[in-house]
């Protein structure tokens, strides 16, 4: 059986990866796809590198035939999905929302970070955690994760679960590629003041996916978490690199925390536990919906430390929204997607 979909902010990154994968899903076609100032263009003019999908005509937002499909990806900016799900979205119509209009159950924690009215929260696309996929399972409405707190719940949710880190006084210092800023021109973003520099930004809990990863830790510890949380701009174009740290509960022992990650992940398609001794490193998962993991137990400092690699176009993005789009048609969840990067 096929469906049909429509991707709504095609001319972004993260549309652009989209419309990647969905070119090669064999049970999905792209019927439609819009992008706001750049509509009227052939898609090939805005990404060059999507060579099956040039002659594709960018429609404008407003286009009544973007709703006329099976299933909508919207990887709009954020506030904007509400209006779309609204004007567009029949009852029976899968909707995966990139933005993060609907990712927080707190109204209040989406005015401050966000700004304007809570538009409501829909089931959580992070398939990995404790409960989610069964939660996802034929819905027709799905919030697809921000890719630091993909990457983020991803290290330390397994070990929040069991009780094997305290819940207060976690640390976290995440690098992205530029890609995670969007497409939009910025002079911070420009290739003379990012390459060879690394730069940390919204320092102090101010980053807007503050909110969302306390969400998912909370839940998965049973309990509020306390968090630190640096974001880090870096000299590549995708990728994320988390450093994740939180204070052991007892005496647990590398060896430990490496047995919950296996419980966790054992049989998960796109989340690796790498060999003890290799950590992770973006160029490896580049191009691909995985995540990579490593963890030890600093016996010195008392804490454990999880790395997590992940690309924030793929799992963090894009991969995952076709991950959550097959969970809800009833699909094998790799349909369509890589587990395996791209190298060199």
């Amino acid at each position: 059986m096929g469906w049909r979909a429509s991707v709504l902010g095609a001319s972004g990154y993260a549309g652009g990866e989209l419309l990647r994968l969905l070119g090669r899903h064999p049970n999905i076609e792209v019927a439609w796809v819009s992008a706001g100032a750049n509509a009227g263009r052939p898609l090939g003019e805005v990404h060059p590198h999507l060579v099956s999908l040039a002659d594709r005509s960018l429609l404008p937002a407003d286009d009544p035939r973007l709703g006329d499909v099976d299933v909508l990806f919207l990887a709009l900016p954020h506030g904007e999905s509400a209006a779309v799900v609204e004007r567009l979205a029949a009852s029976g119509t899968v909707v995966i929302d990139l933005g993060a209009d609907f990712r927080l159950d707190d109204a209040g924690s989406w005015e401050q970070f966000y700004g304007g009215s809570h538009a409501g929260s829909w089931p959580y696309g992070l398939p990995e955690l404790p409960g989610a996929r069964a939660a996802l399972r034929d819905q027709r409405r799905i919030a697809n994760p921000g890719c630091y707190p993909t990457a983020v719940a991803l290290a330390l949710a397994p070990l929040l679960a069991e009780g094997l880190v305290e819940r207060q006084d976690l640390v976290i210092v995440a690098a992205s590629g530029t890609s995670g800023a969007g497409r939009a021109a910025k002079p911070n973003l420009l290739g003379s003041e990012v390459m060879g520099d690394l730069s940390p930004y919204k320092v102090g809990g101010t980053h807007q996916h503050i909110p969302e990863i306390r969400q998912s830790l909370s839940a998965a510890a049973g309990g509020p978490v306390t968090l630190s949380f640096t974001p880090v701009l870096a000299p590549m174009p995708r990728g994320i690199l988390a450093t994740c740290t939180a204070r052991l509960a007892g005496d647990a022992t590398t060896d430990h925390l490496r047995a919950a990650f296996d419980r966790a992940y054992g049989d998960e398609p796109f989340v690796t536990l790498l060999p003890a001794g290799q950590w992770p490193h973006t160029a490896a998962t580049v191009g691909s919906n995985s995540c990579q993991l490593q963890v030890a137990a600093d016996a010195d400092a008392s804490r454990a430390v999880v790395v997590a690699a992940v690309d924030n176009l793929g799992k963090g993005a894009a991969g995952q929204a076709v991950q959550n789009a097959n969970i809800a048609l009833g699909l094998p969840e790799t349909t369509g997607l890589f587990v395996d990067g791209i190298a060199p």
